[in-house]
């Protein structure tokens, strides 16, 4: 399998010199930034956000009605914060060029909060609303901190999220592979939840590994005898949660598990990964492969990934910790490159629009998920990756 690279020519020159206001609500942060680029430049002015860890640890896990009431509790005051924020960098509200918001995927009712604040904020202001895919903002955060020429292989680890993919453009996605069951974030979270390490379980599962023996036992490895790109942790998790019970006794088999898990979930990410770079037609130069989401931040399996781009080539880029996990500063940035490509007429078309709907499901590749999608569609939420 050989990827093709899209054209640059046949797309619009951008407009470099752009502001926008982001905001982020798919789960539980709540998050408001301003973004400006100029000259090619990235900036975050400012970058607020609100975390629900302490409503949610309780129940082990994210409550959606919770996480809902939260994000209307908080976010007209995190707007307020991130403006003023901004100012002390020397911004004024007169420079924002557009709003930008999650519009999905996520818990429906925390995107309905944001998105909806988003709207009133835009209107109000007599400015276009851009809605944004949260994956598309965690694809693009990397460029918060420093420029990716396209294409650039992306592995995208967010919640209940992993894929691979061919980024070839702003919002021009060739998905590669992704996960047939959970996650790798999810396994993570399930495993920690099992080990009754509390909530969220991913930090928690890798501050556990740090004393652990990952060769203590042996964890199944998924779908050996595909040749895709493809994922798969339910197992994984299946199996972690029968040794936890059966022959977990003390914390040192606990942080042996741990490592165990992490070594496996990294092993699996790398497997994957390596059959990407291997179909990964790219021109000259040292393409990049990115790592982008909530696990991109677990070190380990950074550091293995970085290992395995140094053996094919590719130069590793993830975006700093503060923009693995959810944030708007990468919402911001997503709605901002999606708008220098309009033209005039594509942006007054936009101003003041309701039009954007909040959705659920949201694929990167949508041609991809509908024809060949890996979970089945259920009602009308449409095809999940």
């Amino acid at each position: 399998m050989t990827l093709a690279i899209s054209d640059p020519s046949q797309k619009p020159a951008p407009d470099d010199d752009l502001c926008v206001l982001g905001v982020e609500s798919s789960c539980d942060e709540t998050a408001v930034s301003v973004v400006r680029k100029r000259g090619g430049q990235v900036e975050v002015l400012s970058s607020v956000i609100h975390s629900q860890i302490a409503a949610h640890a309780v129940y082990g896990g994210v409550v959606p009605e919770i996480a809902a009431r939260s994000h209307v509790e908080t976010i007209d005051d995190l707007c307020r914060r991130a403006l003023s924020e901004a100012k002390t960098k020397g911004f004024d509200e007169a420079e924002l060029d557009a709003v930008a918001a999650t519009a999905g995927p996520g818990l429906i009712g925390g995107v309905m909060v944001g998105l909806s604040f988003a709207k009133g904020f835009a209107l109000a202001r007599g400015l276009p609303l851009i809605g944004v895919n949260h994956l598309e903002g965690h694809a693009l955060s990397p460029l918060l901190a420093e420029p990716v020429a396209f294409p650039y292989l992306l592995l995208l680890v967010s919640g209940g999220h992993c894929q691979l993919l061919n980024v070839r453009g702003i919002g021009d996605y060739q998905r590669l592979g992704t996960t047939i069951d959970d996650a790798a974030g999810e396994a993570f979270d399930k495993i920690a939840k099992v080990l009754g390490l509390g909530y969220p379980g991913g930090p928690a599962l890798e501050a556990c590994a740090a004393d652990g023996d990952a060769t203590r036992f042996t964890l199944p490895r998924a779908l050996l005898g595909r040749k895709d790109c493809d994922f798969s942790f339910s197992g994984l998790k299946t199996a972690a949660a029968k040794v936890a019970t059966d022959q977990v006794k003390t914390p040192q088999d606990r942080s042996d598990l741990c490592a165990s898990v992490q070594a496996a979930i990294a092993r699996q990410l790398c497997e994957r990964s390596e059959r990407a770079m291997t179909a990964f037609a790219h021109g000259d130069g040292k393409p990049a492969f990115v790592v982008a989401g909530g696990v991109a931040a677990n070190k380990t399996v950074r550091a293995e990934l970085t290992k395995l781009a140094d053996k094919h080539g590719f130069r590793f880029v993830a975006p700093p910790m503060a923009y693995c996990t959810d944030n708007a500063a990468m919402i911001a940035l997503a709605g901002l490159e999606r708008f220098s490509l309009m033209d005039a007429a594509e942006r007054a078309d936009m101003m003041g629009s309701m039009a954007t709907v909040a959705r659920p499901r949201w694929p990167l590749d949508e041609a991809a998920a509908a024809s060949s999608p890996v979970h089945k569609v259920s009602g009308r939420k449409g095809a999940k990756a």
